[in-house]
């Protein structure tokens, strides 16, 4: 990408985060040790965009991997904003899903999960605008379009 200027234009990263709601509670992931990007966050289940994929299908795949639970993803995200990861900008398109039943199971990019309050995760996370984010998701009325 170039930029007005002629030269090189920012590089985006662009990703998902899926709120899986249950209830008041959504599923909170804590970030494996190992990860490059913030080892040992507390997070939703998220992930990159893969090329040529749309935004609701990386949302879909993200949450099956992820979590392991049958989701039903929102038909639109609610929310999109721009953060870091590491050094790289990032855009993140965010989704809502529910799922009724069934326990997460962890993948290996976390080592820990929780249904968590909005305020729990506001305690937990150190990630403002994902914070706000959740607190958007479930302050929301279902969409059912």
């Amino acid at each position: 990408m170039t930029s007005p200027e002629g030269g090189e234009g920012a590089h985006f990263v662009a990703a998902v985060v899926v709120f899986v709601l249950r209830g008041d509670r959504f599923l909170a992931m804590r970030r494996s040790p190992a990860k490059d990007a913030a080892p040992g966050a507390w997070e939703a289940l998220s992930g990159r965009i893969l090329p040529g994929e749309q935004p609701r299908d990386a949302a879909i795949r993200e949450a099956r991997e992820e979590s392991g639970l049958d989701v039903a993803i929102d038909p639109r995200p609610f929310t999109a904003y721009q953060t870091k990861r590491n050094r790289h900008d990032m855009i993140v398109v965010a989704y809502r899903g529910r799922s009724e039943a069934g326990e997460a199971r962890l993948s290996d990019e976390h080592d820990r999960c929780a249904w968590m309050t909005a305020d729990e995760f506001a305690r937990a996370c150190r990630f403002p605008r994902l914070v706000e984010a959740a607190r958007e998701a479930l302050a929301r009325p279902p969409d059912r379009r």
